[in-house]
Order: C-alpha cells, then sequence, then structure tokens
C-alpha cells in the first residue's frame, strides 16, 4: 500500500469521515480541508498549495448534498461547492514542484440517463438531461480542465453509497414505522418553472421497478486504494456494486435485514408532498440509476460487498 501523503478535500462528510481513520490506522499523513473543523480551511489557498506539493493522493469529496429542495439559491450553491472546491485542488496541483500521482475526485453516478433498459458503464453509458446531470458534467469539466500532466485523475462516479448512517439512517426509522414500502413512481403535476430549471423530474418507472445502483463505503474505500495501485485506471470510473437491484427489492431488503412486516407502497403523490416536508426532491428515489463497474471489473477489483442483504446487514448491525 502507498504510504504517502493524502489530500482530502471535503473531509467533513459521510465519506471523508470514515476515510480518515482509516487512513491513519494505516499509518498515512492525511491533512484535510473542509470548511470548519480541518486541518484547513477553503480559500487559504497558500495552505491548500503546501499540502497538496509533495503529496501522493489528493481526493476529493467536497459539495453541497444533494439532499434538499431545489430552490435556485440551493441549486447555485450545489454547483459553487463543487466546482471552487475542485479549481482550488486543481490549481495547487498545477503550481506543486512535486505534484501528486493520483487525483481523484468525487462525481455521480447520476450523470446517466434515467435507465430502465440497459445498464449503463463508461464506454456505453448514455449522458442524461436535467439540473443533477448538468451539475455532474461541470464537476467533471472542472476536474480535466487544466494541464497536469504528471497527474492521473479519476472521476469516481459513485452510486448511493451504503454505510453506517448515510442514506440509510432515515430509511431505517421509516421502516420501523411501517413506512418502508416500496416508491413507486406516477403522474405528478410539473410547473413550466421546474420544466425550465431542469429540476422536474418526470414520470419514469412504475411500481418501484426504478433500478437501485448501490455500493458500500468500505468498498469505495478500497477502491480508492486499488486506484492507487493500478496506473491503468484513469477518466470516469464508476463506484458501483456488481449487483444492482430494483427499488422493491431495495425496500423490501431493508425490511427483512429489521425485521419490519409491514411496508406498503408509497404513491408518487404522498412522496411528493412528503419530500416538501422533510426538504428533499423525489428524483433522488424516483430516477432509475442502473450503473455497471465496467472499469474496476476488467483489472479484477473484488468488492467485499457485491451482495446488498450484506451491505445492509453491516450496515445497521454497527
Amino acid at each position: 500500500m502507498n504510504t504517502g501523503r493524502v489530500v482530502i478535500g471535503g473531509s467533513s462528510g459521510f465519506m471523508g469521515q470514515y476515510l480518515l481513520p482509516r487512513l491513519r490506522e494505516a499509518g498515512r499523513e492525511v491533512v484535510t480541508i473542509s470548511r470548519s473543523n480541518a486541518d484547513i480551511a477553503w480559500g487559504d489557498q497558500d495552505a491548500i498549495d503546501r499540502a497538496v506539493d509533495g503529496s501522493s493522493l489528493v481526493v476529493g469529496l467536497a459539495g453541497k448534498s444533494v439532499n434538499c429542495r431545489y430552490t435556485a439559491e440551493n441549486r447555485a450553491e450545489i454547483f459553487r461547492s463543487r466546482l471552487d472546491t475542485t479549481k482550488a485542488l486543481s490549481g495547487a496541483i498545477a503550481r506543486a514542484e512535486n505534484p501528486p500521482a493520483l487525483w481523484v475526485n468525487s462525481s455521480t453516478a447520476t450523470i446517466y440517463r434515467h435507465a430502465e433498459d440497459r445498464p449503463m458503464t463508461e464506454s456505453t453509458g448514455e449522458i442524461g438531461t436535467g439540473f443533477s446531470v448538468e451539475v455532474a458534467k461541470a464537476w467533471e469539466k472542472a476536474l480535466f480542465a487544466d494541464y497536469l500532466p504528471t497527474t492521473r485523475r479519476v472521476a469516481l462516479r459513485s452510486t448511493i453509497v451504503l454505510g453506517h448512517g448515510g442514506v440509510l439512517g432515515p430509511l431505517k426509522n421509516l421502516a420501523r414505522l411501517g413506512l418502508g414500502g416500496a416508491q413507486h413512481d406516477g403522474w405528478w403535476p410539473v410547473s413550466r418553472a421546474r420544466r425550465a430549471a431542469g429540476t422536474a423530474h418526470l414520470t419514469g418507472a412504475r411500481r418501484g421497478r426504478q433500478r437501485f445502483s448501490w455500493v458500500h463505503v468500505d468498498d469505495v474505500a478500497r477502491i480508492i486504494d486499488f486506484l492507487e495501485e493500478h496506473p491503468e485506471l484513469d477518466g470516469p470510473v464508476n463506484a458501483a456494486s456488481p449487483n444492482p437491484v430494483d427499488n422493491t427489492t431495495f425496500m423490501a431488503t431493508v425490511r427483512a435485514v429489521l425485521g419490519a412486516r409491514i411496508g406498503p407502497p408509497m404513491p408518487r403523490w404522498m412522496l411528493e408532498i412528503g419530500a416538501i416536508g422533510i426538504r428533499t426532491e423525489t428524483e433522488l428515489i424516483l430516477k432509475s440509476r442502473w450503473v455497471l463497474p465496467e472499469k474496476l471489473s476488467a483489472a479484477g477489483f473484488e468488492f467485499r460487498y457485491p451482495t446488498l442483504e450484506a451491505a445492509v446487514r453491516e450496515s445497521f448491525d454497527r
């Protein structure tokens, strides 16, 4: 395993908090960058430059959570928080006398279209449309914008990351209340303004058939290790279990692991009202994300959690 310094940009989030102790336990020096509670604050470009110069790995994870209502203010912050931090890391690498060998930057599998007909891979996947896709495209464009001839760059197109907390926390509570049924898509009025902004989720898969691609947080960490050891891997890389399921199967697995017997389906109208109440968007659960890890599989990566039940059980048992 590589022993060089690691710089984590966006260390306070779910993924950053998992990586930090893991890397330090492996004996690596880790420098963190975040808005608060980190070694360096975003905006202190000189300090970022010093940390990056001589490091062996930079991991970019920063960005406002998309688990919010897509108001104009939130949309602007989602873009800004990703693009400004990515540019800060890119500039630091460009100015470094001893630039890192590898820069792994977060992206998202949401960049692919709503897929019910076939899985999306790095070589055959089709880019979608709408606000979330534009965010992903701009994020990856910022990653590859500068000329960095000695630094390999990977856009880690992550699917839904499972682990202790994260997205499973609220679902655990809902399932125990008897509300852990499949999320059913259906008709819902869409305003002209939302269509123009690209934030409207248009009716897609019905009766919980939307695909749910996922990956366990431990495998994401191991993928980053694997990328360091495999210099042939660059560009977009799908961080996704090789065994995606549909929404109905996912929610049934959550209920089974928790021993929750009741879980009636949740229709679109109920989801929309609930999303307004908890300040989120139904796209996060109704878009069909069908993604496979083509590059990782071809390179020989072995998932510790290839199947959903084991991943969910570990996430709830911790």
